[in-house]
């Protein structure tokens, strides 16, 4: 019944796509071929070539990649729908890339590129647009206690509570937990709103007596020994069994799996920008970015440049190393604002309130963050991203990884010119324990709405620590 009723939201979910991407071609067409927008109209093929292409082509294609991509997979316990528009964004690309490709071969110049670079974008933003408003009606319906899924926890350990509690906490992902097995002398007694209900032994009968969803095995690492039997129990009646590793407490991340051959290793630390496509789409945005941010601040920083030459003796960049993706060092660019110093006080003095040091224009451009804008070079040089962990110099690092766990892992992305550690107020003498928690939550989570709301923040933010 789960299996039917899954295929018949597929088929529902595969329509609605059919006529979104119609709707985005239409579009295209429209604004093509009735505006002047993309240059003038011209002589062009007639609508019934576009919508033969579309029946023959643009749908097949769409639907294919959308397969490809798992898009049709069911995503209930998703967190939010970033991944998702990003798979659809990847669609898009792809899909611009083959109906191009399938043009050349077919040999049809007269069909309009335009019209499909406007299809991709259309497309990738109307499909956005379908899959949150599907999304949120379907966890709306879940939080109703609707269209819930029932399941069955084996174990009655710290781990099992945990899990359940999770479910318990999270409406919108449309679980429900129906029962516990575990020890003989715990049958009866209620955890987190359900029943122990039998015990390990008793899996075989209850699994015949009921009909769950999901079986969930949440045993100690000393009962591993059980599992070959209550997979096997599952299985009789046609219910995949499904682990939750003891060990997941050693875990610090979200884990991924890898393959070699046909042996899972599992990776304890989750970097969505080890994925190509991910880092691809942040380099284009950074450099996208920085090219327009050094053409509008570009008279801020001529005035810049020239009140520190007036103003004080030395050069008007200041270069200082610093610790960048994967442990790399690299020279980064900020205007001066304090005196010239020895380099072995460069080396290892921090920037203090009041600090004696600092220049009258530097007293200025520091509290308004002028003296970063030549860190956007650093973008375009592929040094730094514009979202990031902020560098720090080798000296520093040198005793941060040291005293503060896990304090590397923030070498696994492109330091930034401003990070979720900073729109939290962790900038300039502030802790370095908890801006290394956001770094991570940072590193871990990433996705492109994070960094346009750090940019938006940082734009908004005044930040009180930055001296």
């Amino acid at each position: 019944m789960i299996k039917e009723n899954q295929k018949i939201f597929n088929i529902i979910l595969v329509l609605i796509d059919v006529l979104v991407i119609a709707l985005a071609l239409v579009c295209s067409f429209y604004l093509r071929f009735h505006t002047t927008l993309f240059g003038p109209i011209g002589k062009h093929l007639g609508g019934q070539s576009y919508l033969l292409f579309l029946l023959l082509a643009v749908i097949p294609v769409y639907l294919i990649l959308y397969f490809a991509f798992g898009l049709y997979k069911p995503r209930r316990t998703y967190k939010n729908i970033f991944s998702e528009a990003t798979d659809i964004i990847k669609v898009n690309i792809v899909a611009f890339i083959v109906l191009v490709s399938i043009l050349f071969i077919i040999h049809q110049p007269n069909f309009s590129r335009i019209m499909l670079f406007l299809l991709a974008i259309f497309g990738a933003l109307f499909g956005i647009i379908e899959r949150v408003i599907i999304r949120s009606v379907l966890r709306n319906i879940r939080i109703n206690n609707r269209n819930l899924k029932h399941i069955l926890i084996v174990g009655d350990n710290d781990l099992a509570y945990t899990f359940a509690r999770k479910i318990k906490e999270n409406p919108y992902l449309g679980f429900v937990v129906s029962g516990f097995l575990g020890r003989k002398e715990r049958v009866g007694t209620k955890i987190e709103g359900s029943k122990i209900i039998g015990s390990f032994s008793d899996l075989d009968k209850i699994l015949n007596k009921n009909r769950y969803d999901r079986v969930v095995l949440a045993i100690p690492l000393k009962y591993y020994d059980k599992i070959d039997e209550l997979v096997e129990s599952c299985e009789k009646v046609g219910i995949k069994a499904e682990i939750i590793p003891d060990y997941i407490r050693y875990f610090p991340a979200q884990p991924s799996i890898d393959m070699i051959e046909d042996i899972p290793i599992i990776n304890i630390r989750y970097v969505p920008l080890d994925d190509d496509f991910n880092k691809f789409l942040k380099y284009t945005s950074d450099l996208i970015i920085a090219i327009i941010a050094i053409i509008l601040t570009s008279p801020i920083m001529i005035i810049t440049a020239i009140a520190i030459k007036l103003t004080s003796r030395g050069p008007i960049i200041f270069k200082q190393e610093r610790m960048g993706y994967k442990g790399k060092t690299f020279m980064m660019y900020k205007f001066r604002s304090m005196k010239v110093q020895k380099p072995s006080e460069e080396k290892s003095g921090w920037t203090t309130k009041d600090d004696p040091r600092k220049t009258r224009v530097g007293e200025f451009i520091r509290r308004t963050s002028i003296d970063e804008l030549p860190q956007f070079f650093n973008v375009l040089k592929g040094d730094m991203s514009v979202v990031g962990p902020r560098p720090e110099r080798p000296f520093f690092v040198e005793q941060f990884r040291k005293s503060i766990p896990k304090y590397m892992v923030k070498h696994q992305v492109k330091p930034g010119l401003t990070g979720w550690a900073q729109i939290h107020g962790c900038r300039g003498d502030t802790s370095i324990n908890k801006r290394i928690e956001y770094d991570i939550e940072y590193v871990e989570n990433w996705h492109m709405g994070l960094d346009l709301g750090i940019m938006i923040k940082t734009a908004l933010r005044k930040n009180t620590n930055a001296y």
